[in-house]
């Protein structure tokens, strides 16, 4: 049968392509002879070969006309589609990504269901053979996301280890060693952006590429403190079901405990004097003075990235997130009112020896102290001191314990001077209320508002106590507050003066500078309260300021379920180790062990996307070691959120020749161990 079918001279130029090129690409895939001239296309075969050939030369002149530019690998996405009974157009059409003249959509079937996957799924796994666009239209899908803004970050990683090859066997630096295996995906990241927004999303860690090892190890020592609603607990005794606190100061479940052995760690430490120890992987959010310039969001920084980074024009450059509310700890029942416990505590005589007594020249606080305490009345002694004596106590009557000493045995604070004073536990764990009430009456009694011309208003305590300094900064810090401390040395600072004689100094003097989040009240005496309310109390700021290594540790990671996966950890720094908001991509999947797949998995934070690619009959682990894209599909086939998408050789759009070769080897395989799954004829 002939047939001839007249063509537009737009269409027709195309069809024909550069030395024919199109027309030969046209007659590998229909049964027809074809010819053109000028504008006319003429098919010659058997009748059906001839409909079948018809229709794709229609469908080849809509996406002409539609502004499709026609390549070879055109001919294979048509007929490919009208085999699958789908529209050329819907599959050619779906453009995922543009850049300059770089314009990136399907070219076949499959790889349309694949970017439809993607889309809908949490988790896409790629299994085909190499030349399928697994990698290229992941990384577009990626760079379309963070794009549009719907994560903040993309991160990629592949296995580090292929061919028997050996990391360490390589010359020159890390960077070296590893360039090789993760250059595939810095040439698809190249062809996506400029080189120069890749650099700049590199270096603020918008995009990290790294060895799959590498994403294994966002731990901490085992020892080091994490923060639950009960207080604080050791990161190696935490169990799947515990409570931790997140970043909103409320408690957060365990959800995942991966043990990461031996390794090597780092101090991190704040400017404020907040430290914790962690390996170099371990995932910080930060903000750069820009960012906060610009109103750009918290970014997600490994520690290592920061590293000699640490300061920008004598400027602190990394920027911690605080608590961003109170945390929220049991609450305890008390002896003694919070408040008057920290008027007690600041200007209090706690030997037990005598009656307790009070010492301000503050009435305010005289009258707050005695409204306080049931069952007491405050007796004045001379201009500043009061008794505090109880009201059923007379002279010469029956001898009645005093309830504020029997409060103080009961706190182990019965004894103690101003230089071993300290707040009890059952006040620093308790609930926000009590520990608020608690540094009032520190802060109304040795402390108090301190102004500077242009400048917010500071908060400033002073103590003799080491132990009550430090009780002080946990409480400041569990409110989202930071504090400064100094110290005075007692020996050689000139003495006091108190009616009129000197008084030397006989302990150090360790001072406080603090700063609380707006909607802390500080003080309850009223001219303190005025002088901070007239000033403003300012934004409390948390920065890096130093890393350094401290040697080796066995380290755990932990995966909580809060929204942003943040936990707290020592010293109240916010910290984290899942992969939120975020695209990833893990390429050459096949050469993961089962237990580097379901730790990659099992990183998967909120709002994030997963696409895992490789290829099952070019694995090169070891003879007896599985692999865990293998073994994944058996394990999570049919999971909601999870799907699987599988290539052939038809997807290859490489040259025409890897498509045979391809094709080449499946049928051998086939051939030799038919019975055989892909991994299992590789090995035969």
């Amino acid at each position: 049968m002939r047939r001839r079918i007249e063509l537009s001279n737009e269409v027709a130029s195309a069809l024909a392509g550069s030395q024919d090129a199109i027309l030969r690409a046209l007659e590998g895939h229909v049964a027809c002879d074809v010819y053109l001239r000028g504008n006319v296309l003429t098919l010659e075969g058997e009748e059906e070969a001839v409909d079948a050939a018809a229709t794709v030369v229609h469908e080849l002149g809509e996406l002409v006309e539609q502004g499709h530019e026609v390549a070879p690998g055109t001919i294979a996405a048509v007929t490919g589609a009208l085999d699958a009974h789908r529209s050329p157009a819907e599959v050619l059409d779906d453009v995922v990504w543009r850049h300059r003249s770089t314009k990136v959509a399907p070219k076949t079937v499959n790889q349309k269901a694949y970017v439809d996957s993607i889309r809908r799924n949490t988790i896409t796994f790629a299994i085909g053979p190499a030349g399928t666009g697994k990698t290229f239209l992941a990384v577009a899908l990626a760079a379309a996301a963070l794009s549009r803004r719907e994560v903040n970050r993309i991160i990629l990683t592949r296995p580090a280890v292929e061919a028997g090859e050996r990391l360490g066997f390589l010359p020159g630096d890390l960077m070296a060693k590893i360039d090789p295996y993760l250059r595939p995906l810095f040439d698809a990241l190249h062809d996506m952006l400029e080189p120069e927004r890749v650099a700049s999303h590199l270096e603020r860690g918008v995009i990290e590429v790294a060895p799959l090892a590498f994403m294994r190890g966002r731990a901490q020592p085992i020892q080091r403190q994490v923060l639950t609603p009960s207080g604080p607990r050791s990161i190696g005794s935490l169990r799947v079901g515990d409570l931790v606190t997140g970043s909103d100061g409320c408690p957060t479940p365990v959800i995942a405990v991966f043990p990461q052995g031996r390794r090597d760690v780092v101090r991190v430490r704040s400017q404020d004097g907040a430290s914790t120890e962690c390996c170099a992987e371990h995932l910080w959010t930060v903000r750069t003075p820009e960012d906060r310039q610009r109103g750009k969001a918290w970014r997600t920084l490994r520690t290592d990235a920061m590293i000699g980074r640490l300061r920008s024009h004598h400027q602190h450059r990394f920027e911690l997130p605080l608590v961003s509310a109170p945390v929220e700890l049991e609450a305890q029942d008390v002896p003694l009112d919070p408040y008057a416990l920290g008027l007690l505590l600041g200007d209090g005589c706690l030997t037990a020896r005598t009656t307790p007594t009070f010492t301000t020249a503050d009435p305010e606080l005289a009258d707050a102290l005695d409204a306080s305490l049931e069952g007491i009345e405050l007796t004045r002694k001379t201009d500043i001191d009061y008794v505090l004596r109880n009201q059923e106590g007379r002279r010469g009557g029956v001898i009645v314990a005093n309830p504020v000493t029997e409060a103080l045995r009961e706190l182990d604070l019965a004894g103690t001077r101003s230089a071993t004073k300290f707040i009890p536990p059952r006040y620093l764990y308790n609930s926000v209320a009590a520990r608020i009430a608690v540094l009032q009456g520190l802060l109304d009694s040795d402390g108090g508002p301190v102004t500077q011309r242009g400048r917010t208003c500071r908060i400033h305590y002073t103590t003799c106590s080491p132990r009550l300094r430090d009780d002080v900064v946990w409480i400041v810090r569990s409110l989202g507050g930071v504090a400064y401390s100094r110290t005075r040395q007692a020996e050689g600072r000139r003495p006091g003066r108190a009616r009129a004689r000197e008084v030397h100094h006989r302990s150090d003097a360790h001072t406080l500078d603090i700063r609380l989040p707006p909607g802390i009240e500080p003080f309850r005496l009223r001219r303190k309260v005025e002088t901070f309310r007239e000033h403003g109390g300012g934004r409390p700021m948390r920065f890096v300021e130093s890393i350094e290594p401290v040697g080796e540790a066995e380290t755990v990671c932990i995966q909580v379920a809060a929204a942003d996966s943040l936990y707290v950890t020592d010293d109240f720094l916010v910290t984290h180790n899942t992969l939120n908001d975020s695209f990833i991509i893990l390429d050459e999947a096949q050469n993961t062990t089962p237990e580097q797949m379901k730790m990659i998995l099992t990183r998967l934070g909120f709002g994030s996307r997963m696409v895992i690619t490789g290829d099952v009959t070019q694995i090169d682990l070891p003879r007896d070691q599985r692999s865990g894209l293998v073994t994944v599909a058996e394990i999570l086939e049919g999971l909601e959120g999870v799907d699987f998408v599988r290539f052939g050789g038809e997807d290859v759009v490489r040259h025409r020749l890897v498509q045979r070769i391809v094709e080449a080897y499946a049928e051998h395989q086939e051939r030799s161990a038919p019975d055989l799954r892909p991994a299992e004829r590789r090995r035969a």
